[in-house]
């Protein structure tokens, strides 16, 4: 048995293609099957059911994979300690990132690391929470940025900032007068949401407390807090923008703004590991540039309170 027959393994199990696998490990499919072959004659077992489309694998087949991916992360270790002790900054960090923290955050922080460390390679997923999670859990993602607690034990998570919410309002609304708005201002069939899926609409439906009313008419649901924005600029609705979505408005649409009564609702940002993560000083450094892109005034808890996201 050797790491590469694992990590062929691992491939597969990734992309449930035999193909596909050897297209990702730089090998042609008829050499990542033998080696696949091989490994399981040596095993004594079929660790993939290859009658099936896609493929997948059979019931040991899951426990050895599942082992097998923590053997390759331990293994990593080990070029990573000595790249730590060396103090050197390359390799590949691949990283999670939610839908509504990438359009505000990542354009300024990728820039920033680039010029830093140039020969780091940042590979990064733009998916939601539940995603980025299984992706930890698999050694497929290194980190995540997302919005937390979570109340996983396996998950570790260090909190970065805290990104207020406002209410962003229509010029045609009857809120749009107001200097700050309650919760119970909002009428749930004005307000425009997320799909489902999202931490940040469940976050929105627990601040406006619509999940007790049942009260939940939406006509609309989309993945993208711009197309919020838009949709909110040529009706007579609102929606919910977290902090960092309104820090480069106009004087014109901070018009539109609304602040919640103190103490103002808040979603937890954090950086987010694996129990057993072994990039220990590349994910130091990822956080460290986030709180110099982020304002200090948003890293600490004051007059803000976190609003839950589990429904």
């Amino acid at each position: 048995m050797t790491l590469t027959q694992l990590e062929y393994m691992i491939a597969v199990d990734t992309y449930r293609h035999f193909v596909l696998a050897a297209e990702k490990c730089f090998v042609t499919q008829p050499t990542l099957s033998m080696q696949l072959q091989k490994l399981e004659e040596e095993l004594g077992v079929k660790i993939f059911d290859r009658t099936k489309q896609p493929v997948i694998p059979t019931e040991i087949g899951t426990r050895i994979i599942a082992q097998a991916r923590v053997v390759l992360r331990e293994a990593g270790m080990i070029s990573q300690l000595i790249n730590d002790e060396k103090n050197i900054m390359t390799g590949e960090l691949r990283i999670g990132i939610i839908p509504t923290l990438a359009p505000y955050l990542l354009p300024t922080l990728f820039k920033q690391i680039r010029q830093k460390y140039p020969q780091l390679e940042l590979v990064i997923k733009e998916t939601i929470t539940e995603e980025v999670i299984h992706e930890l859990k698999n050694n497929r993602l290194d980190c995540g940025l997302v919005v937390t607690p979570l109340k996983d034990p396996s998950i570790r998570e260090d909190v970065l900032f805290y990104e207020e919410l406002f209410v962003y309002v229509s010029r045609k609304n009857a809120l749009y007068d107001k200097k700050y708005v309650l919760a119970d201002d909002i009428d749930p069939d004005q307000l425009w949401l997320l799909e489902e899926g999202h931490c940040f609409r469940s976050q929105v439906l627990n601040l406006c407390e619509l999940r007790k009313s049942g009260d939940l008419h939406f006509k609309y649901a989309t993945g993208n807090i711009e197309t919020l924005k838009r949709m909110v600029d040529n009706s007579n609705g609102l929606t919910i923008l977290p902090e960092l979505a309104v820090m480069e408005f106009t004087k014109t649409q901070m018009k539109m703004v609304k602040r919640l009564k103190e103490p103002s609702p808040a979603r937890e940002v954090s950086l987010v590991t694996h129990r057993n993560h072994i990039k220990t000083k590349l994910i130091q450094t990822l956080k460290e540039q986030v709180l110099q892109v982020v304002p200090k005034n948003m890293q600490q808890l004051r007059n803000k309170k976190v609003v839950e996201i589990s429904e």
